[in-house]
């Protein structure tokens, strides 16, 4: 990852244990793709426990609200909800979405997700077709730039398999 500010923003998250899978730029990123991202974009299980473990974890970062001058600090209610939480950290920014669209949550992405080994760890990914889906839903210019990019990448896999 060429960002050193979010790959150690990535490995604070593995290291706190808490459950997520990524999605967005970095989901590209680690399929491969010649893309480039300045963020990164989660979705998180909402459970109790796992909530526990990312909020402590954002107090770690000082995670506050992006683009709020009230300095606001993410709650239990904005990480249990339905919305997307963008934060900026010490770190960089984390897009901390409780669901990509209706119904599409932490369960939804599990069987569309892909698990990769970081530094002992293992990390969960949206798999490339899904992300496609999803680059393709959003339909904003920055995604639609991307996608042909994620294409691309996708049948190169295949024609090697």
């Amino acid at each position: 990852m060429a960002n050193d500010r979010l790959s150690q923003l990535l490995g604070v998250l593995l290291e706190a244990d808490v459950e997520f899978v990524i999605i967005g730029g970095l989901a590209g990123v680690l399929h491969g793709a010649p893309v480039t991202t300045a963020d990164i974009d989660i979705v998180h299980n909402k459970s109790d426990a796992n909530v526990d473990r990312l909020l402590a974890l954002l107090r770690a970062v000082n995670a506050r609200m992006r683009a709020d001058p009230r300095n606001i600090a993410p709650s239990r209610a904005h990480l249990q909800g339905s919305g997307h939480v963008l934060l900026d950290t010490d770190l960089g920014p984390l897009d901390v979405l409780c669901q990509v669209g209706v119904g599409q949550d932490y369960a939804w992405l599990l069987p569309r997700s892909e698990v990769l080994a970081r530094g002992g760890r293992t990390l969960r990914i949206v798999d490339l077709p899904t992300l496609i889906e999803l680059k393709l839903a959003a339909n904003r210019a920055k995604d639609r730039l991307v996608i042909p990019l994620l294409v691309a990448t996708l049948e190169e896999r295949q024609a090697k398999r």
